[in-house]
């Protein structure tokens, strides 16, 4: 049966149309289980009906037929949500019976709803004259066939090829939910760019000519760097050096040698160029892809960002400027730089990509220059170019068609939110007191210069969290004592007299090195971070004295220790530093001093190890994003279970609690370096369990900053007392913006942030 069910699902998959694939859902159904009848209903857009849309052996028509959710068996279904097997349908209780389908016939009655991600979408009947139970494997089949075609019916939807008539409102008003990748609100018409190539539908093709496409791929590349480079030039007035560095690592990457012999040696086997690309370019953004660190997974993005641009200089040799006579909302498949800088900033009002992530180069730069922006919006983007739209980059949200009263509702937000934002910079450089006097450090999460966007001078009181393992994923072999050395000096010198925290390499197993590939069944259980390093003290000691070199006339670096999980793990680590240290003491002509350790917390066992870790280490950052991922059993990348991930889960604010409480305890310094640290409410929560340093992104410091400036400690604390007895996310997240409003503060959680 399951070739059966995967025919059933892969014909209704590549129909052309909603009505067709139900159509031969229901044909291929019947026929599949050897049935009389067969119907599928759909829930209207209210989710209060059941229509009718497919059938083989009523004698209705589709779209002639609804039902009201508290009616009938199928009604029943919808509700209870749980499949129904009857021999005697007529006998139930809740059996209805409409004449103008001659349903009467039938006896037997199996039915399953079909459910996406907690939401029904409808239901699927199949039915017999014959009085019998269906078998367990007709259940069975049914229920897995329900299960698969949800993913199918849910896409449908999401893309509008839901029949029109389970429209049941009249408002025109749509509204499609992405990821929040560049906070506020743009008001304007649409503007579809489907022009641009893509480089997944490139399909295997050949060449007669080898040298003509390796010629083709040069001339490419040379044009991709003048691209780069033009860009960058554009951006120079209104972006600091360290955005601008964005474009910096697409001309290194570009400059690859690896990168360029991959994309040869593909050629030199026959392949086309744009062939060659594709599959040079899905390999290496796939390493990427295969991190659980969703700010390095995201940077697949990039790699697949750059293989656009070569794609399109392989077919065109100009890099058109995009003209508009309005401003406009630009819809893409793909949010490139390139793309925001084809377009004059004065007509841009927002941008929406169908695909790609919060943390691309393409988001972080829609950040830097103020552009609000949504990713990952599923809708058809072709019914509605040039229909007027608001997109709400604080919530992820998308209206096309915006009513009167939400289009002047979202206007009145805009002239709020400039003044917001002119308030919340005001005081940037000074420090972070509460209202009753109690000082927080705020510091940096950094790993590209793009993320250190703000000046020392602007009341940032360091780096909380460096990391340095971006330049072993982009190179083709292990980066040099001396190339490590350069870089992080120029990171130290950056922040003078002022902590910069250096995570030591955290690769390994999902984070694996184009130079050595490591398969494992699961990843995030495996060998990373600290267990990668002990076992390679050849890579880890070259790193160790880069660090220790960069240091010299520095004095602030401090080393963090990664995915620490066991006492033995920090003694060898430290021992391997003191051999580091006293190697490049040695070889130094001046003495200075030993950097700080620290260490990760961020696996579970930890929290009940951690006073016997108060006299190996000279502080603790806890990072909240696997601490919780670990806690609670939940990938956050995965789709299916995501929604499990709560930050303000009972658990995990309990486990934070033990934590800063063991700490003080021990004296020991700790800060977190967690997204938590950098949400609206996260800060305050953290402020409130005892957290005095929190570490973040560039685009938090602000914010964060002027929150907590609004309330007191001591308020906070009360409240978290309170809030540590509750048994669910939601009741904590309720409380907490009740209290954003008693302070005014709301404007920061209007879009959860």
């Amino acid at each position: 049966m399951l070739t059966q069910l995967r025919d059933i699902v892969d014909h209704v998959a590549k129909a052309e149309s909603l009505d067709d694939a139900l159509a031969l859902l229901v044909k291929n159904t019947r026929h599949s289980m050897r049935t009389e009848c067969c119907s599928v209903y759909l829930m209207s857009n209210d989710n209060l009906r059941l229509e009718l849309m497919a059938t083989e052996g009523l004698k209705a028509k589709p779209n002639t037929v609804s039902l009201g959710i508290d009616e009938g068996l199928v009604g029943l279904v919808a509700r209870s949500c749980e499949p129904l097997n009857l021999a005697n349908a007529s006998v139930h209780p809740s059996y209805k019976y409409i004449p103008s389908i001659a349903e009467y016939k039938f006896n037997s009655f199996l039915a399953t709803p079909i459910i996406y991600r907690r939401q029904n979408l409808g239901v699927l009947v199949v039915q017999q004259k014959e009085k019998r139970q269906f078998t367990e494997v007709e259940e069975s089949f049914l229920v897995t066939l329900s299960a698969q075609l949800a993913v199918v019916l849910a896409h449908a939807k999401a893309h509008e090829s839901w029949s029109a008539h389970l429209q049941t409102s009249v408002i025109q008003q749509k509204q499609f939910k992405g990821i929040s990748a560049s906070n506020g609100v743009g008001i304007a018409p649409l503007w579809f760019d489907d022009a641009q190539p893509k480089i997944e539908a490139i399909l295997p093709s050949s060449c007669l000519d080898i040298e003509l496409e390796k010629d083709r791929l040069g001339t490419a590349v040379e044009l991709a760097l003048k691209d780069f480079r033009r860009s960058k030039k554009r951006f120079e007035q209104e972006l600091n050096n360290e955005t601008l560095a964005i474009f910096d690592l697409f001309t290194h990457l570009l400059n690859d040698p690896m990168l360029k012999a991959d994309l040869k040696k593909q050629i030199d086997k026959g392949d086309s160029a744009e062939w060659a690309l594709r599959q040079v370019i899905e390999s290496y953004a796939g390493r990427f892809e295969r991190m659980s660190d969703s700010y390095l997974s995201e940077r697949a993005n990039d790699v697949r960002e750059l293989g656009q641009r070569l794609l399109y200089f392989l077919n065109y040799e100009d890099n058109l400027d995009i003209e508009l006579s309005h401003p406009v909302i630009l819809v893409t498949n793909q949010l490139t730089a390139s793309m925001l800088a084809s377009i004059p900033k004065d007509k841009l009002r927002g941008v929406i990509s169908l695909e790609g992530a919060a943390n691309s180069h393409a988001a972080i730069l829609s950040r830097a220059l103020g552009i609000p922006a949504i990713m990952g919006v599923e809708f058809n983007p072709a019914h509605y170019h040039k229909s007027l739209a608001i997109v709400d980059g604080y919530s992820g949200l998308l209206y096309i068609k915006p009513t009167e009263a939400l289009t002047q509702e979202y206007i009145e937000l805009q002239n709020e939110e400039i003044a917001l934002s002119e308030l919340i910079t005001q005081d940037l450089d000074k420090p972070t007191l509460t209202l009753d006097g109690h000082l927080m450090k705020i510091h940096l999460n950094a790993g590209l210069s793009a993320d250190s966007s703000i000046a020392v001078n602007q009341g940032v009181d360091g780096v909380g969290l460096y990391r340095t393992e971006i330049p072993f994923l982009l190179q083709q072999r292990f980066p040099s004592e001396e190339e490590q050395y350069l870089q992080y000096k120029a990171i130290l010198e950056t922040y003078p007299q002022k902590p910069v925290i250096m995570r030591t390499l955290d690769i390994g197993g999902d984070k694996p090195l184009p130079y050595l590939p490591i398969e494992e069944d699961n990843p995030f259980l495996g060998w990373r971070g600290i267990r990668f390093t002990l076992d390679h003290p050849d890579i880890f000691l070259l790193q160790l004295k880069a660090m220790v070199r960069a240091n010299i006339g520095n004095e602030n670096l401090s080393i963090m220790l990664p995915m620490i999980s066991g006492i033995p793990e920090l003694k060898q680590a430290r021992v391997l530093i003191n051999q580091a240290y006293e190697e490049v003491l040695s070889e130094s002509d001046e003495s200075f001093s030993k950097p700080r350790i620290g260490m990760m917390v961020e696996v579970p066992s930890m929290l009940y190890l951690l006073p016997r870790v108060a006299g190996l280490v000279d502080f603790i950052s806890v990072g909240t994003n696997d601490l919780t991922q670990y806690l609670l059993a939940v990938d956050r990348n995965n789709s299916r279970v995501s929604h499990v991930y709560e930050s303000y889960h009972p658990a995990v604010l309990l486990a934070l609690k033990q934590i800063i409480d063991t700490a003080n305890q021990c004296r020991l310094p700790v800060s977190v370096c967690g997204e938590l640290a950098g949400d609206s409410i996260g800060c305050l929560l953290l402020m409130g369990l005892g957290y005095n340093s929190l570490s973040m992104n560039t685009s938090n410091v602000a914010k964060v900053k002027y929150i907590i400036r609004q309330v007191g400690l001591s308020e906070i604390e009360t409240l978290i007392t309170k809030l540590l007895h509750h048994d669910d996310a939601e009741q904590i997240l309720a409380d907490m913006m009740a209290f954003f409003e008693e302070k005014n503060l709301s404007g920061f959680i209007r879009a959860g942030k």
